[in-house]
């Protein structure tokens, strides 16, 4: 066995001491004595509280999501809520969890800190989806909230992720600041882990009656949905919490042809029917698609394990099932949301739309040409969140979206919301239906009108130091040495958001970027492509989005205009020399 580096088997000898449970005490001599491999990546470091929270391998030891390390997080947390509302006798939170292995463990923890500390606690009384969450710090004024989730990562992830009482996640500067309380909690012995039974309030129904009369009230075509009430719906939860309301609120809205995928709808947090529990891969959706071929279903739903996200397929015009993208669903789904608000004589000249940076820019498009605003945010739907709460009152809001399958309508939400998407998405399949077309349809409709727009994703992995350096240095040289121009078309602009600067090189003019600074730079050409370089915080990674874009004369060109969207892509991957 291979040697022991000293400062990890010091910590790990720490956590023999009685303060640890016995299980946990037992696990880490195991480690010691069997697997140092193990034993290493279980202590090398501390499990980071970053901007959204904790996310790791569950496990014993400093870098696991454990008892421990959930507790010592939560008391950095409460301590903070403490600080910022010292006048508050009676602070609250609302706590959610998903369908992971231990989740209503870690969910508890939480909640046993939080009222040991005096704070107020809704606890939920079992899995909900992440977006109730966001609902129900609103609903019930809390100044807080944490769901523990991972979201979509691997079964052996869990993850703990803290919101604000305006129901997003942590923004500037609540981000950093409970990152500097957490830090400072150095030692378990600083957990007050016996909570108060008195300050800890179960709810479920109650909060799901009112969270679902207001996804309800969205509804913009109610008399559609009547009329077609049998459009037939295959939904898959995916092993996850979006079983508890999606199907539900489906069914509220008016849809009664709902097949779900039985085996799927079994709450698991082992996921045993699928590699990922991710809806934007194929894979995850197989099931579900087998099913709609069986059913002849005009829609698939996907969401995943805390549905937040969701994924889709519909028929193409050969009657195949095919998946759509994140950008796909978003313009279709922002496109339906304004023509049926512009429909209703909704429209007052005084509504958004919200996207991120790297989501397409047909979404701002179909807003532009309707007289609605478009706002850019930075990468995480917290920044949509944000914008939201800093516009109420003066700006009604839309809908938004990202291209990683997040999307919002209505702002009772602060958060991306799977249940409100399916059920609009869904109306917006009714309405397709009643124009005599399938959602598909609809997509291509969009690109003859506004044009063909593709996105594509390369992330590429450098791992290690010189790994990081060498991500640095590209970084570095497109900000020294930037392209003039890319795939032969000129480039006309160039925004840099660490320095928050926008450079229009057909006017030399440089303007200012009202966003944080992030280390990511676009580069926007003559010919409508879209480049954006983004290092990941996260990961040894370094992500390029590409979105280009070319007229559609007639849906009997999409196949050949497809390919050279894809031919161009590639072309500028290359000249990228990526």
């Amino acid at each position: 066995m291979e040697a022991i580096d000293k400062t990890i088997l010091e910590k790990a000898n720490k956590w023999l001491e009685t303060q640890y449970d016995l299980e946990t005490r037992e696990k880490v001599k195991f480690l010691i004595e069997n697997d140092t491999t193990e034993l290493t990546e279980s202590f090398y470091r501390d499990l980071e509280f970053g901007t959204g929270g904790l996310r790791g391998i569950m496990g014993v030891g400093t870098n696991r999501m454990n008892k421990y390390t959930v507790g010592m997080a939560t008391q950095g947390f409460a301590n903070y809520i403490l600080k910022m509302f010292p006048d508050k006798t009676n602070c609250k939170i609302a706590i959610a969890y998903d369908s992971r292995n231990n989740s209503k463990y870690f969910a508890q923890i939480t909640a046993d800190v939080m009222s040991a500390n005096g704070i107020k606690v809704f606890l939920f009384e079992d899995l909900r989806p992440t977006p109730e969450l966001s609902f129900a710090i609103r609903e019930l004024n809390c100044q807080s909230g944490v769901v523990i989730t991972a979201s979509h990562n691997p079964k052996e992830y869990n993850g703990y992720k803290a919101y604000w009482e305006d129901g997003g996640q942590l923004t500037s500067p609540h981000d950093t600041n409970v990152i500097d309380e957490v830090i400072k909690i150095t030692d378990i012995s600083q957990v007050k882990f016996n909570g108060n039974p008195q300050l800890i309030e179960m709810i479920g129904e109650n909060i799901d009656k009112i969270y679902l009369a207001n996804v309800k009230s969205l509804s913009l075509s109610p008399e559609l949905i009547k009329k077609h009430k049998d459009l037939s719906i295959v939904y898959t939860a995916l092993h996850g919490t979006g079983i508890t309301l999606v199907p539900r609120a489906l069914k509220e809205l008016g849809f009664e042809n709902i097949h779900i995928v039985k085996e799927q709808a079994i709450v698991d947090g082992n996921f045993p029917t699928i590699k990922s529990p991710n809806p934007e891969e194929k894979a995850a959706l197989e099931m579900a698609i087998e099913e709609a071929r069986k059913v002849n279903a005009s829609l698939v739903l996907a969401t995943d394990p805390d549905a937040d996200r969701v994924g889709i397929a519909v028929k193409n015009d050969k009657g195949e099932y095919v998946l759509f993208n994140g950008n796909q669903t978003a313009s279709v789904l922002i496109y339906y949301l304004i023509n049926q608000w512009k429909a209703k004589g909704k429209l007052t000249s005084n509504e958004y739309i919200v996207k991120t940076i790297v989501t397409s820019e047909l979404l701002k498009d179909i807003a532009l040409k309707n007289d609605v605003a478009s706002y850019d945010v930075l990468t995480g739907f917290k920044y949509i969140a944000e914008l939201i709460l800093k516009l109420e009152g003066k700006q009604t809001f839309i809908g938004g979206g990202e291209e990683s399958y997040g999307y919002l309508v209505g702002d009772f939400v602060r958060d991306k919301d799977a249940v409100i998407s399916c059920c609009m998405i869904a109306e917006m399949a009714a309405w397709a239906a009643e124009n005599g077309k399938t959602f598909y349809d609809i997509l291509i409709d969009l690109y003859t009108e506004y044009g063909f727009y593709k996105e594509d994703l390369l992330s590429i992995t450098k791992k290690g130091k010189s790994g990081a350096e060498e991500i640095q240095a590209m970084m570095n040289n497109y900000r020294s040495q930037p392209p003039t121009t890319i795939n032969g078309a000129k480039v006309t602009m160039i925004k840099d958001y660490k320095l928050q600067t926008a450079t229009d090189y057909t006017t030399n003019i440089t303007s200012v970027i009202d966003l944080p600074k992030s280390n990511v730079l676009q580069f926007f050409t003559a010919d409508g492509s879209k480049i954006t370089v983004r290092p990941s915080g996260t990961e040894p990674k370094i992500k390029f989005y590409f979105g280009v874009k070319e007229l559609l004369s007639s849906k009997a060109d999409y196949e050949k205009v497809n390919q050279q969207l894809n031919a161009k892509i590639k072309a500028i991957i290359e000249d990228m020399k990526l």
